[in-house]
């Protein structure tokens, strides 16, 4: 196996001695040459003091001035090496102190100059732990000693000296090819690499190619993976199911998107039964994936590299092989499955009574689209697709769940939670749909906040009960004091919600903080209430996402802003198509397996480790010590790696998106559109073709009617002469002047539009010197 400096390192907690055959046996360095690159990292390590050796055992030294960090650079050649830890400063790295570190990398960096009010601290890279780029996408060049691969990001700052290995090099020249890294910078030599595959010209080049070779996503699987996934068997022991509680007997529905073939959309399932006392029993059914993937197996070492399934409109990248997520864990009509289920208790308001989580098999009834049961909600109103001999039998079931979902939503918003009104919308091409961006999480999903999707509230019917596994999961570890992988998302920065409150009071809106100091979900909710009402909605919500941090895994639970929760939020409803939600699974059946449901082996009050009443009754590990410990250790390595999987599928999603949008506007360039302003700079206007939802750039120095001024307080330019002003939320008429592909660029001119500024400006809102530019940008 492969391992980097980081894998390496992670081996290393709490000042303990590792002996090599531990290491060997974790990194699976198992034949002769990855036995001798261990040895050698080894070596290196403990020569530049970053390991120390005992008696034949290591140790990780720490030391005072070094901090780890992942390395964002800038096209100009200055880089920050961004820390991990929450709050912790940037580290400013000039270009010669880099030594041959690469933007994305991870590096350990050696503070050289502390920071000040305005200046962050600079350092140098004095370690690549592990390098984020063993491919590129890049163009071929012709040099004098031969051909070079010229990377298309601005920001890796080289070029590849290029092997022949059967491409025509000579041919390749001026085509987009993706780049295999052979060799590394190494002192004065520049890095050497080979073509893997010739994507073609501008014009011939495939959107999902460059994507998938831009952020190294793998197409396929190994065969060695393929292999050990086709070798798992689908039966079931008795044993097994007398362990499980069978619940085959409940009628269960699962529900997918109709145009969604993907088969990891089929890992979930429900129940729903209303009992005599008037209480909901819900059931949430995922599929039991940690029961066929072995934590350090074949597949499991795929699925954690992975990290994350990729959709890029209709191609999916897997994280796990067909043979599990379309077969094994994919519940299909009529066939037996392994789930791990939430069974809850509700009463009629959607407050929680208590809940279980158990080990089942279940059985699935009804398969059907959201669109499908949509039908059946609206079936009062003529929807005429319902098919009644197929679907009959759970029509009461889909307006219970319906009902149920309501009550849900309305018990979140209670607790302050808010919704983001930011509609699925495709990218259109005439009256044809170019492009779609899929929401493909039943959950919270990338924003960390619930989005509202009115073209198919069944989704977020789904969604709201997804919402609560995850919620219960989470509640349920910490309260058994077992380790967790939970999703933090933090506040928003004060500040930054004063200035979306400045804009917003610019556009005759008043928001206000409940409390000034600091920023509640509560005062999110009444800001969306009041874009609402307001004709600028969309904008103005546009400048709210602006002020959302990213989310992250943690191993520490802390609070989740979007959905208003302060004790902990988790995911577990995904486990086939993320790596987080397995490893929860994988803690559950550790307590399911090894639990230990009374203080000792005398005594003889017990707990229920699988419910509720078990709450506030635990004062011993529930764990063994060295399972307790395994996971402990094991999940804080992987937790950075986790994040920063997510956010490569993010951007590679987004990135497909841009391209598409390119793609569209190339095509259109001349054409006039109606826009709307979305963002204001000193450089000039970002504007969002109505039409289209596409947004571009109008640059200042094509407004050739005046000298136009910045006033980032109002954000907007104003003619000094003309007395003319782009506003946020102003609507003007643009046509489309260019547009960079490979940048996702599209530039825009203005053709008329804005708004006439005030004349004279009252003496408490006239910018000072801080807040203009004191030389517009022409």
């Amino acid at each position: 196996m492969e391992f980097s400096i980081a894998d390496l390192l992670a081996s290393f907690t709490d000042d303990k001695l590792v002996a090599p055959k531990a290491l060997e046996k974790k990194l699976d360095c198992n034949d002769a040459t990855s036995l001798r690159k261990l040895q050698i990292a080894l070596d290196a390590l403990e020569k530049i003091g970053v390991l120390a050796k005992d008696r034949g055992r290591y140790r990780r030294m720490g030391e005072e001035g070094v901090v780890e960090g992942k390395l964002r650079c800038s096209s100009k050649g200055f880089c920050f090496a961004i820390q991990d830890v929450e709050g912790a400063e940037d580290v400013y790295i000039r270009e010669s102190q880099l030594n041959n570190a690469w933007n994305g990398d991870r590096v350990l960096v050696k503070v050289t100059k502390e920071g000040s009010r305005k200046r962050s601290p600079e350092g140098e890279v004095r370690l690549i732990m592990e390098r984020s780029n063993p491919t590129v996408l890049a163009r071929v060049k012709q040099a004098e000693e031969g051909f070079r691969a010229v990377p298309l990001d601005d920001r890796l700052l080289f070029e590849l000296n290029l092997q022949a290995n059967g491409h025509d090099l000579e041919g390749s020249v001026d085509k987009l090819v993706h780049v295999e890294v052979l060799r590394y910078p190494l002192g004065q030599n520049p890095p050497q690499g080979k073509i893997a595959q010739v994507l073609g010209t501008d014009t011939d080049a495939s959107d999902i190619d460059i994507v998938c070779c831009k952020h190294d996503l793998p197409r396929s699987f190994s065969e060695v993976v393929l292999t050990a996934a086709k070798e798992l068997s689908s039966r079931v022991g008795k044993t097994e199911l007398n362990q499980r509680v069978d619940l085959r007997g409940l009628t269960t529905i699962t529900l997918k998107a109709d145009s969604d073939e993907a088969a990891d959309s089929r890992d979930d399932a429900i129940t729903l039964e209303k009992t005599d006392t008037g209480h909901w029993r819900l059931g949430i059914h995922i599929a039991d994936v940690a029961h066929y993937v072995g934590a350090d197996s074949a597949i499991d070492r795929e699925a954690r590299r992975r990290g994350t399934s990729v959709y890029l409109g209709d191609v999916v990248i897997p994280m796990l092989p067909d043979a599990i997520s379309g077969d094994l864990c994919a519940f299909q009509v009529g066939k037996d499955r392994l789930a791990v289920s939430v069974l809850v208790t509700l009463d009629a308001e959607g407050q929680l009574v208590e809940y279980e989580i158990q080990p089942t098999v279940i059985q699935v009834d009804h398969q059907l689209s959201y669109e499908q049961a949509q039908a059946i909600l609206e079936r009062s109103n003529g929807a005429s697709s319902v098919d009644i001999n197929a679907f009959g039998p759970i029509f009461e079931l889909l307006d219970q769940l319906s009902e149920l979902s309501h009550a849900l939503k309305e018990q979140r918003r209670k607790r302050g939670a808010f919704e983001l009104n930011l509609p699925e919308k495709p990218i259109a091409n005439g009256d044809d749909a170019l492009f779609t961006p899929k929401f493909h999480y039943d959950d919270e999903g990338a924003l960390s906040a619930m989005v509202v999707t009115p073209s198919v509230p069944t989704h977020a019917m789904i969604a709201e009960v997804m919402l609560l596994a995850n919620h219960i999961v989470a509640e349920h570890i910490q309260a058994l004091g077992v380790p967790g992988l939970y999703r933090v998302h933090p506040s928003p920065d004060p500040d930054d919600v004063q200035e979306l409150m400045k804009l917003a009071a610019n556009m005759e809106i008043e928001l206000h903080l409940e409390q000034e100091d600091s920023v509640r979900p509560q005062d999110y909710q009444q800001f969306t209430q009041k874009f609402a009402e307001s004709d600028a909605e969309r904008v103005l919500t546009y400048l709210l996402l602006e002020t959302l941090k990213p989310a992250f895994y943690s191993t520490t639970p802390k609070s989740h802003f979007g959905l208003a929760l302060e004790q902990g939020y988790t995911h577990f409803t995904s486990p086939v198509r993320r790596y987080p939600d397995l490893l929860i699974q994988r803690v559950l059946h550790a307590v399911f397996d090894e639990g230990r449901d009374r203080k000792s082996t005398r005594s003889k009050e017990t707990v229920n480790l699988r419910h509720s009443s078990s709450h506030g009754n635990i004062t011993w590990n529930v764990l063994p010590p060295e399972i307790q410990q395994e996971l402990e250790s094991y999940f804080a390595s992987v937790v950075v790696h986790l994040s920063e999987r997510e956010k490569v599928a993010q951007e590679a999603e987004q990135d497909l998106e841009g391209l598409k949008k390119a793609e569209l506007m190339r095509e259109r360039t001349g054409e006039i559109f109606h826009g709307l302003i979305t963002g204001v700079q000193s450089y000039g206007l970002f504007v969002e073709i109505e039409e289209l939802l596409v947004e571009g750039l109008v640059h200042v120095s094509s407004l050739k009617d005046d000298w136009y001024e910045y006033r980032s307080r109002q954000q907007t330019l104003v003619g000094r002469k003309n007395r003319k002003q782009y506003r946020l939320g102003d609507r003007i008429e643009v046509q489309v002047k260019s547009v960079d592909y490979y940048r996702q660029q599209i530039d825009l001119i203005s053709l008329g539009g804005g708004s006439e500024a005030v004349d004279e400006a009252e003496p408490d809102d006239a910018p000072d010197a801080a807040e203009m530019d004191a030389e517009p940008i022409d």
